[in-house]
């Protein structure tokens, strides 16, 4: 009963955390349905009497099954390095599809390996390629005007 009880809450919490918002809530949730279907499967591959693991005193018979627990011990890694994937990604990728928009509109820091930009900076580099760009063209016409005249 316990060892259900335990599934269900890990389960429970799993799907809660994931259904939150923010990436690092989300990777949390996913590990602990990872956690919880592992101990699901050791618990189905425990019979209802579990004998000392000593083959000269036990029979063989009464023994916990081997698979499911290398099933499990196979499962681990995969989800140890599918979580460091899963916040990897919530490390380095950008965050603000969880504000509404009226917060990601304004002025904040947005940190891209190692460089802090703000909304106002970006803004302000985009404002002077238009500026530049513009004055090359103005400034292509202009010599397409002084040639035209000198034909």
């Amino acid at each position: 009963m316990i060892l259900a009880l335990t599934i269900a809450i890990l389960a429970a919490g799993g799907v809660y955390l994931v259904l939150q918002r923010g990436m690092l809530r989300i990777v949390i949730g996913m590990t602990l349905i990872s956690h919880a279907a592992n101990l699901l499967i050791v618990a189905i591959g425990i019979p209802a009497w579990r004998g000392e693991p000593f083959p000269s005193i036990t029979d063989l018979s009464v023994a916990a099954d081997p698979v499911p627990q290398a099933f499990v011990l196979t499962a681990i890694v995969i989800a140890m390095a599918t979580t460091t994937y899963m916040l990897t990604l919530s490390g380095l990728g950008r965050s603000d599809d969880t504000e509404p928009e009226e917060v990601a509109d304004e002025d904040s820091p947005l940190q891209t390996l190692g460089r802090s930009t703000t909304n106002a900076e970006l803004a302000e580099d985009e404002a002077h390629l238009v500026r530049e760009r513009a004055r090359r063209a103005h400034q292509h016409h202009a010599d397409n005007d002084i040639n035209k005249e000198a034909h």
